[in-house]
């Protein structure tokens, strides 16, 4: 091998090695919006669940277009105690959720219109394509982290309260 077809197999090495170290970064924590952690969907604002146990206050962003719905929680390597996000379908219908690219467990909570808690999916296993469905025609789509459902005894028929639920609800 001559001295000229190293130094370009070296430096053909290094460049893919560059591209690798470039993706991972991209993905996994450079900041980016592909892989940040806390990359949030947009601001956050309260949502209360009252359950015969009490009422519940959280911080949650709202998912309310195909794109954020589409994110939603994927990639974040946390989801704080006391935060969540909430999805607005737009509509009342069906619907299933996965947890592709999803890196942590999440209860997720179907709501209807009327805010009222229709069916919970506790404990979904983080990055499984296995879809999940809400049972019945819902509105809004509640994800805390596990294992927060039970920890506040929510159970079908407990009421959510936000203001993209009460505009719907004209509550």
């Amino acid at each position: 091998m001559s001295e000229v077809t190293s130094w370009r197999l070296l430096i053909r090495a290094l460049a893919a090695g560059l591209v690798a170290a470039i993706a991972i970064l991209y993905f996994f924590g450079n900041g980016s919006s592909a892989g940040q952690g806390d990359n949030p969907v947009g601001p956050r604002s309260s949502l209360s669940i009252e359950t015969p146990t009490g009422v519940y206050p959280y911080q949650v962003e709202v998912a309310d277009t195909d794109e954020s719905r589409s994110r939603g929680l994927m990639f974040r390597r946390e989801v704080t105690p006391g935060t969540g996000m909430l999805f607005d379908m737009g509509g009342t219908r069906d619907v299933a959720f996965w947890m592709h690219n999803t890196f942590v467990p999440l209860d997720i909570v179907f709501i209807s219109e009327k805010g009222r808690v229709v069916s919970i999916a506790h404990g979904a296993k983080p990055q499984s394509d296995t879809r999940i469905p809400s049972q019945s025609p819902v509105r809004f789509v509640l994800e805390l982290p596990t294992p927060e459902a039970k920890r506040i005894g929510l159970a079908i028929g407990d009421q959510v309260r936000h203001p993209a639920i009460d505009a719907v609800s004209g509550q």
